[in-house]
């Protein structure tokens, strides 16, 4: 009997799954998006059992797509998007409130309040990150403080907390578990000792022993039947967050090799070995894995806004349609038009960390219109990914050869010759767009022994070469830099 993987992509706008073959290639996908819930404060919630339900759904969607019969998946891996947090009920199974988005910035008084204690300094030594309300350490303490079922449960050890992956792993397995690149997202995780930390922990109000089991990338986490669908439980044997899943799709296993993942937001991450390197211009350092029973490190960039920039032009601006249409807008473009736009619309994250810088648009004249603005929304997506790149090569001393890409948004054209035009590197995109799930799911088949590591390089890319002008490259970056000063200002 052939058999399977079965590779699901928990991110922020929806769910996925992925079907891949006995030689990794994916035959079959199946989406479903879950609810966006913002309110009037502008906080970004999911609700759990929505993304839950979802999960189920698109499992048996995609199997009934690639003609795959249940009984022949053999395992199960999963990529989640990241920092986004979920609080439940370890008794009932029941979420005590919306999950907080990684977006989302309501916790940023319990920033404050934890940087007047002075650990500030041993947060970012020991965890690679700085104070921020994007990390799930400040969304944890503020449900704790503001949902008081919360604290109740906290109170009786009876509290789950974790990321999506660690909620997912307990409705599929009944495992109370996180993986190694989840956990090193959490702003509690210790990258030197690899174990939860009990000075942070406990600046946060968290105490460490209600905190999931930290277990290896590609360890089995728990055994599922998926809610009764299949015959016999699968293991989930395979377990990373999306950008981490990405880098592994991408084979990114040498030191030095980065990729940039384009979503909603966008996660630039380059593998810097077995040892931990603190950045000292911006970024954050995190584990990529633990795989093989060895850890490797990351270097990495956040963006907030990139995708999500688009999907503002089509529902809140109505300049577009679709997404597809803005490449050959931009194309249209002025050539000559300056206007820039910096989509701080919930701040700047790496390199800046300026949770209050807002969202603008500058450099525009009388002829300015839809053309130009659809240009600048696109183009700032290349300039926010070039400045955490330039930073990773200060912090790195690696002048990146090469740019390994992944997401929907690298199907554009125009956006993949403006970014290597930008960086002055080549751009290599793959043919596939799921690298979070290929990713997870070929964790999951190495670790269940379908596949080898072979599998990592089986997949066919398209490469950008870089053609604009030194004269042309150094005004357009002048014209960025000045307009994020104004948004910083």
């Amino acid at each position: 009997m052939a058999k399977y993987v079965l590779a699901v992509d928990q991110s922020t706008q929806g769910t996925k799954a992925l079907i891949l073959d006995e030689a990794g290639k994916l035959l079959a996908r199946a989406d479903l998006p879950h609810r966006q819930i913002i309110n009037e404060a502008g906080w970004v919630s999911h609700d759990p059992e929505e993304i839950f339900r979802n999960t189920l759904q698109v499992a048996r969607m995609a199997a009934e797509k690639a003609g795959v019969d249940a009984a022949e998946i053999a395992c199960m891996g999963i990529s989640n998007q990241r920092e986004t947090t979920v609080a439940w009920d370890r008794t009932t199974g029941k979420p005590v409130c919306d999950a907080i988005v990684w977006q989302c910035a309501r916790a940023a008084d319990v920033c404050a309040e934890v940087e007047k204690t002075g650990i500030g300094e041993a947060v970012r030594e020991r965890t690679g990150i700085p104070i921020s309300p994007y990390f799930p350490a400040a969304k944890m303490a503020w449900i704790l403080r503001n949902v008081p079922e919360a604290a109740a449960l906290a109170a009786e050890h009876r509290l789950g907390l974790g990321t999506v992956d660690a909620w997912l792993v307990w409705k599929l397995t009944g495992a109370y578990r996180t993986d190694y690149s989840n956990a090193s997202r959490t702003q509690l995780f210790n990258l030197h000792t690899l174990a939860w930390d009990p000075e942070i922990c406990a600046a946060y109000g968290l105490d460490p022993a209600d905190l999931p089991e930290v277990t290896d990338s590609d360890a089995v986490f728990g055994k599922t039947d998926l809610g009764g669908w299949l015959p016999e439980g699968i293991p989930v044997c395979g377990v990373l967050g999306d950008s981490h899943a990405a880098l592994f799709g991408h084979g990114c296993l040498e030191r030095g090799m980065t990729k940039a993942t384009y979503g909603t937001g966008s996660s630039i991450m380059m593998n810097i070995g077995t040892e931990f390197t603190a950045s000292r211009n911006g970024l954050v350092t995190s584990l990529a894995w633990k795989y093989g029973g060895r850890v490797t490190y990351v270097m990495e960039g956040n963006l907030n806004y990139t995708g999500a920039v688009i999907t503002w032009l089509k529902d809140s601006l109505g300049l577009i349609a679709s997404a597809g249409e803005t490449g050959e807008l931009a194309r249209q473009a002025n050539p000559a038009d300056a206007t820039c736009l910096v989509p701080a619309f919930t701040g700047l994250g790496a390199p800046y960390w300026r949770s209050e810088a807002r969202a603008l648009i500058c450099g525009m004249n009388r002829t300015t219109g839809r053309n130009e603005i659809v240009r600048a929304a696109l183009e700032s997506i290349a300039f926010q990914i070039h400045d955490v790149i330039a930073a990773m090569e200060k912090d790195t001393d690696i002048r990146l050869p090469l740019l390994r890409v992944d997401g929907g948004p690298t199907r554009n054209s125009y956006l993949m010759q403006f970014q290597s035009d930008l960086l002055s590197t080549p751009v290599s995109c793959p043919e596939a767009e799921e690298l979070s799930g290929i990713g997870a799911g070929c964790m999951a088949g190495i670790s269940a022994g379908l596949y080898g590591e072979s599998v990592l390089r089986a997949l066919r890319y398209q490469a950008y070469e870089p053609g604009m002008d030194a004269e042309t490259r150094t005004r357009k970056l002048a014209q960025w830099r000045d307009a994020i000063g104004k948004a910083m200002a």
